[in-house]
């Protein structure tokens, strides 16, 4: 089997449903996998999509904030979802194509503004999910699997505009690298990006209070896609989609894409 998967924060589903219409047709990647889909799943924009060909949905929904969706034009099923940290949040949810290959698709916690846990609660609850992360890894030991997302944290020096300026920014201090690693390490994840794009400045996102933001680019890369030992090899072609942060009521995220011949 061979797919190419994208993962996008896109901040409202319902909010930029012809963005997402725009991408599937530009772009046609198989399997589309969505964070802040921002809606319950029963006002999904389903009939849109299926419209192009992507008739199969696996996704959990929140009134208003978070929730995650995963849209594809190849077969798969519901494979589950697990509440991080206890949170009681849509972050989470799983879905297996035909050939047993597992898809995570996460939606992290940004931590709000405070890089301290006494003093912010949202930034302990970042912590504590990342540390769950590392726990799932450990027990599931997955394989074939893909993991993708807005893991809300940009980790290498070259995933920043400027890694000495964002050290004590939220998404790029120490500590949440050191968490983000170890939940890496626990599932022997790779970083497909950076595997097919080793060197460089890599962004995904930049920040609304930008109004330059093209001219600016002060970029953070906070979305991934990471995939098992044992399937990271099929993996390549791995690219982000700057354009659309330039679209018309953007979203601060821009899709991030990988294939796979699995």
């Amino acid at each position: 089997m061979t797919f190419t998967l994208a993962t996008w924060n896109i901040n409202s589903v319902r909010l930029r449903e012809p963005l997402v219409l725009r991408l599937l047709q530009e772009e046609r990647p198989d399997i589309l996998c969505l964070q802040e889909i921002k809606t319950p799943i029963e006002k999904f924009p389903t009939e849109a999509f299926g419209a192009l060909g992507y008739n199969w949905l696996v996704a959990r929904g929140q009134k208003g904030y978070n929730g995650v969706a995963i849209l594809s034009r190849l077969p798969l099923e519901d494979a589950g979802e697990r509440d991080f940290a206890g949170l009681g949040h849509k972050r989470h949810v799983a879905a297996r194509l035909e050939n047993d290959v597992v898809i995570h698709n996460f939606y992290v916690p940004a931590g709000g503004d405070i890089p301290d846990r006494e003093e912010n609660e949202k930034f302990g609850q970042k912590l504590d999910f990342l540390t769950e992360m590392r726990d799932w890894a450990q027990e599931e030991k997955p394989q074939r699997a893909i993991l993708v997302g807005d893991l809300n944290i940009a980790p290498r020096e070259d995933d920043v505009w400027s890694h000495k300026q964002l050290l004590k920014i939220v998404s790029h201090t120490p500590i949440e690298v050191e968490h983000l690693a170890a939940a890496q390490d626990a599932g022997n994840w790779v970083d497909i990006t950076r595997k097919d794009i080793p060197d460089g400045r890599l962004y995904s996102w930049w920040s609304y209070r930008a109004a330059e933001w093209d001219t600016a680019d002060k970029g953070r890369r906070l979305d991934h896609v990471w995939a098992t030992p044992d399937i990271a090899n099929a993996a390549h072609g791995s690219r982000i989609q700057r354009s659309c942060r330039g679209w018309d009521q953007p979203s601060d995220h821009v899709p991030v894409f990988a294939s796979f011949e699995i």
